[in-house]
């Protein structure tokens, strides 16, 4: 009998040791971040340079044709930085579409939206992309965002080797041309800047949660952008950069939970207090009416 459970023990202790494992990695990201840093680096990628200053002297063209600089479009919002090329076959056109579905979700639920609340820098990581490309991809997507006060905060980019190459580096966007495909090798996501061009969030992946572009935009803004419910949702959910989205902040929310538990019983402590006196007045009362 000891022989039979002696292997099944031990592969609970195995499995409960992992766990707290994972539990202590999950609650020092640092730990991760490192790990990650310290694996070889692929062709493309897109590494965190969080607290970074953006040059925000690059000189790019707008869908116009106009000559504009980074600068342009900072100093008043956050800025999301979007690195793609328009004519690539499948991720970028994922990411875009993604992208859409989470800006009118966030509008939906919130009421926030591009040049209200912050700017859109979409860019192409291609030199050779004119911009007539630029124009009907703005054009596109601007239609499927379907939100006409938007229509001055989305903006799509083309530019120089030398400015593309210096943005790229800044973010930390790696990217490796095919020359047998014509295409390019690339990550997917944004990035999210203040409004004086630091590096202050990344989201990864094609599709993107409403809740964690309306928190990366109010972080970024430094409290200048958002209510009261945005403020309340920062204290309750915290970043993580090796994921790049928002999780339960537990210890704010134990704190929270305790404070509330605390007021709650204060609450209920007075309520019987002030009952009890009422209760020992009203037998008072009668004392005295049954001795008259």
């Amino acid at each position: 009998m000891r022989a039979v459970f002696r292997p099944r023990l031990q592969r609970v202790l195995q499995g409960v040791t992992t766990l707290l494992i994972l539990c202590v990695l999950g609650n020092h990201s640092p730990v991760l971040a490192q790990f990650a840093a310290e694996l070889p680096q692929q062709d493309a990628g897109f590494d965190q340079h969080l607290g970074d200053q953006v040059p925000l002297d690059l000189v790019f063209t707008d869908e116009t044709g106009k000559e504009v600089t980074l600068q342009d479009y900072f100093g008043d919002k956050p800025v999301v930085l979007v690195p793609v090329y328009y004519k690539c076959p499948m991720l970028c056109g994922l990411e875009l579409n993604g992208l859409v579905r989470c800006l009118r979700g966030l509008n939906f639920s919130t009421g926030m939206r591009a040049e209200q609340d912050f700017t859109i820098l979409t860019y192409s990581i291609d030199p050779r992309e004119t911009t007539g490309l630029a124009a009907g991809k703005r054009k596109q997507y601007l239609a499927q965002y379907n939100v006409p006060e938007a229509d001055a905060g989305w903006h799509f980019l083309t530019g120089s080797e030398d400015s593309i190459q210096k943005l790229n580096q800044v973010i930390g966007f790696r990217t490796k041309y095919d020359e047998i495909t014509g295409h390019f090798k690339h990550a997917s996501g944004i990035t999210v800047c203040t409004p004086d061009g630091i590096i202050s969030r990344y989201l990864f992946g094609v599709e993107f949660a409403p809740r964690d572009l309306r928190l990366a935009v109010a972080e970024s803004s430094a409290g200048k952008v958002g209510s009261l419910s945005e403020h309340v949702l920062l204290y309750c959910f915290r970043y993580d950069p090796v994921t790049g989205k928002y999780g339960f902040a537990i210890m704010n929310l134990l704190r929270a939970g305790g404070v509330l538990t605390v007021l709650t019983l204060g609450t209920a402590i007075a309520l019987m207090r002030r009952r009890e006196k009422a209760v020992a007045e009203s037998h008072r009362l009668l004392e005295g009416t049954s001795h008259v």
